[in-house]
């Protein structure tokens, strides 16, 4: 149904269309809203059908719960909304990066739906990646109602990312770090603002239903020196976790994609793996919160042995959950394997060092979250900010800035794009604002054509070709076949210099004679990008654009970086 264009355009809009950062307040505040909601409705749905499953979990079959799950899980992206397998994050980045924030309407349920069969039935991964997807497809759509263009509508994808973030895990601040840090890739003064009051509002909204409650409550920690000199080996020992878990996720998912196997058998299979390992440690189920409930009051099983193997555990659960095809986000399997690594670390320095007295183990854990969160994600501030405000701990904040600066640097060396974003860089489909990708992508051959080139036929004489020289302004000239009009070759000043001044060869040379037919062209629909690399290899000014074997005009190198100027300021003029 069409939407009548008075309901999009209401008299009372008018003030705000005039100022595009009140507009985007006001339209952020709706957005975030609403993407709290539904924040919020997964939180219950997941609280719901864990609890429903909680009494099935005791039997010998209960492995086969989670495979259930997540060929539900797949089923339902697959055949019902026709949505591929995914985290739900690079997709936003990739819409964000090409399309404008363009995103379905059907991304704001689907991945809630698919998430909730995943890990509601025990496959390990979290809640976060689909509700950020929920939230920028809610503000994509927003956007869409009211007729808002390409840039405010990127804001207000930031704006949906960020109040799910922030709703998710009752922390405004780490949700809009995240949303400009990994959604966006801009810290600009237009978006900041209403990403904030967005965040907020998200934020709210889970506080009136559910409570203004610190996710991962903690005791206050007393750190010494040492303790700080400590976070050093701890955050080596968090990248290197990060690594792992990122490698293992490529290595899992693309292991799955070499199976001729339905993809609602491959997802079924990781889950009933999963399945598996949750017989015997059950820790390694579902999104792990209370373990880490646990390890930040110090309460977990003793033993180094113990707490290596569970982490080990839910790093291969989570590559089997996410890389099978499994719905969820890796935030949640982050913070429980950083709290793992944490205390891991903490027992560690105990045997080695038994007379130091060392801070308390959750001191760690919560440290180690942050290595873990910062390194996946490659996203430093991301990690301080989420963990300062789901723990309130923030005696804690120096320690957790060289946790985070030093296990992020390491990751970057290791592997140079984040978790998220790996497949968006190799593909070359990651392209910030401002950057020569982005600017170059928003222009194409067809805007920076050339027209005003003069063909000439192959068997014209020097003498008349002479002629058409005194008549054009360039010095190059397409030469095409004169019976069927396709593109020969081109010619330029510099090739007929030679007989120029001898008029004897005015009539004895045609231009088919000395026209050069191996010069390289462009298509209408080729990449700027890799035009301008072939420019640059070839050493050209300037390239024939040819379609259906018959030449269209001229992209020039001059054109183009007059355009890019003017497209890189109006991408950078709100900044």
């Amino acid at each position: 149904m069409k939407i009548p264009k008075s309901w999009r355009y209401p008299a009372i809009w008018s003030p705000f269309r005039t100022d595009d950062r009140l507009l985007l307040i006001i339209v952020g505040i709706i957005v975030g809203i609403c993407s709290g909601l539904a924040a919020v409705a997964l939180n219950r749905s997941l609280m719901a059908v864990l609890e429903w499953l909680r009494p099935l979990r005791t039997y010998w079959w209960a492995f086969v719960i989670p495979a259930i799950g997540a060929a539900l899980s797949s089923l339902f992206l697959n055949k019902v909304v026709k949505e591929g397998a995914g985290h739900g994050v690079p997709e936003v980045v990739y819409a964000v990066s090409r399309y404008g924030g363009l995103l379905r309407l059907r991304s704001s349920f689907s991945r809630l739906i698919s998430s909730c069969l995943t890990i509601g039935s025990g496959g390990s991964a979290g809640p976060e990646a689909p509700v950020v997807m929920s939230g920028a497809a809610i503000g994509s759509n927003i956007a869409r109602f009211f007729g808002l263009n390409d840039r405010q509508r990127v804001t207000l994808v930031g704006c949906g990312a960020a109040a799910a973030i922030s709703s998710i895990f009752n922390a405004p601040i780490a949700g809009m770090v995240f949303s400009i840090e990994i959604i966006l890739g801009e810290w600009s003064a237009l978006n900041i603002i209403p990403i904030a009051i967005a965040s907020v509002a998200g934020t709210e909204i889970s506080r009136l239903l559910q409570g203004n409650q610190i996710v991962f409550e903690h005791r206050q920690f007393h750190i010494d020196l040492l303790d700080i000199v400590a976070c050093f080996g701890l955050a080596l020992v968090a990248a290197g976790a990060s690594v792992l878990l990122t490698r293992l996720l490529r290595s899992m998912h693309n292991l799955s994609e070499q199976r001729p196997l339905p993809t609602w058998a491959k997802a079924a299979i990781g889950g009933g793996a999963v399945g598996l390992i949750g017989l015997y440690l059950p820790v390694v189920l579902g999104e792990g919160y209370h373990a880490v409930h646990d390890m930040i009051h110090g309460s977990f099983p003793v033993g180094i042995a113990v707490v290596a193997v569970a982490a080990l555990a839910k790093i291969l659960a989570t590559a089997l959950t996410l890389g099978s095809g499994g719905s969820g986000g890796i935030f949640a399997p982050c913070l429980v394997i950083g709290s793992f690594v944490g205390i891991a670390f903490h027992r560690g320095l105990l045997l080695a060092w038994p007379t130091v007295s060392w801070v308390n183990e959750g001191c760690f854990a919560l440290l180690g979250m942050a290595g873990m969160i910062s390194g996946i994600l490659q996203a430093p501030l991301t990690g301080i900010f989420l963990i300062v405000e789901i723990t309130g701990g923030y005696e804690v904040i120096l320690p957790l800035i060289i946790v985070s600066a030093v296990s992020t640097t390491v990751c970057h060396y290791a592997e140079p794009a984040s978790f998220y974003l790996k497949d968006l860089v190799e593909r070359g489909q990651l392209l910030r604002p401002g950057t020569d990708a982005r600017v170059l992508t928003d222009l194409s051959v067809r805007e920076l054509l050339e027209t005003d080139c003069i063909p000439v036929p192959q068997n014209m004489l020097l003498r008349d070709f002479i002629g058409v020289i005194k008549k054009s302004r360039r010095n190059h000239f397409p030469v095409e076949d004169e019976s069927s009009g396709e593109f020969v070759g081109m010619i330029h000043l510099d090739d007929i210099r030679p007989y120029l001044f001898n008029p004897d060869m005015y009539d004895a040379v045609i231009i088919g004679q000395i026209v050069d037919t191996r010069v390289a062209t462009a298509g209408l629909d080729d990449d700027l990008p890799e035009i301008l690399r072939r420019m640059d290899v070839a050493r050209l000014f300037s390239m024939p654009v040819v379609v259906n074997r018959h030449f269209v005009g001229m992209l020039s190198k001059a054109t183009l970086l007059d355009r890019y100027r003017k497209e890189l300021m109006v991408q950078t003029s709100h900044k």
